[in-house]
């Protein structure tokens, strides 16, 4: 039988508490390169995006799959608005495209685009006469390296019909998963 000796005890603890600090650095130094390649949370703040994503939801953004490709058309997005303020809005349409949004119509390179996102709220506005687009743009062609953008609240976002296109090196990445509220955790259908 061994038994342990003073001596060798502290050199165990001693032993153990590197071994949690060196753990903790490397969980430390991933949770840092994840967050700032890789993927970041995102609150979603006001209305612009409902009735899709709701005030104060987060969620997870995907910030490195527009390093390998463009983003494509019903990709929900955010993006640099202003230097201190990120938006989520959806692409509509992509460069070289001719994009018009008319009344409830959204046309790109002439053809009505269909949008199930807001296809409920667009028919519970045409019950009550109205439209639910406030706000019409003239046709115009997508720059090279940008995109159109639209919240799926189209009387309530401030979007490319107002703010103009999007560039590329603005887009922070694609909205993948609802984290929160539990309740409501799903990944996003783009």
């Amino acid at each position: 039988m061994v038994q342990e000796t003073h001596a060798e005890n502290p050199k165990k603890v001693k032993s153990e508490a590197w071994e949690w600090i060196k753990a903790l650095v490397i969980a430390l130094v991933l949770v840092l390169l994840i967050r700032s390649f890789l993927f970041a949370p995102f609150i979603v703040s006001g209305p612009s995006m409902q009735p899709n994503f709701y005030d104060g939801e987060r969620l997870i953004v995907n910030k490195i799959l527009y390093k390998f490709r463009a983003p494509e058309r019903g990709e929900v997005i955010v993006f640099h608005a202003t230097e201190d303020r990120d938006y989520i809005k959806r692409v509509i349409a992509l460069p070289g495209e001719k994009v018009k949004v008319e009344g409830d119509k959204v046309y790109v390179n002439g053809k009505l685009l269909a949008e199930p996102y807001i296809q409920e709220e667009v028919n519970e506005a045409a019950k009550r006469g109205t439209t639910y687009n406030n706000r019409d743009f003239a046709e115009q062609t997508v720059p090279a390296g940008t995109v159109f953008v639209m919240g799926d609240n189209r009387p309530n976002s401030e979007d490319s019909r107002s703010i103009g296109f999007i560039s590329f090196d603005r887009i922070v990445g694609r909205t993948d998963l609802i984290f929160w509220p539990l309740s409501k955790i799903e990944l996003v259908r783009h």
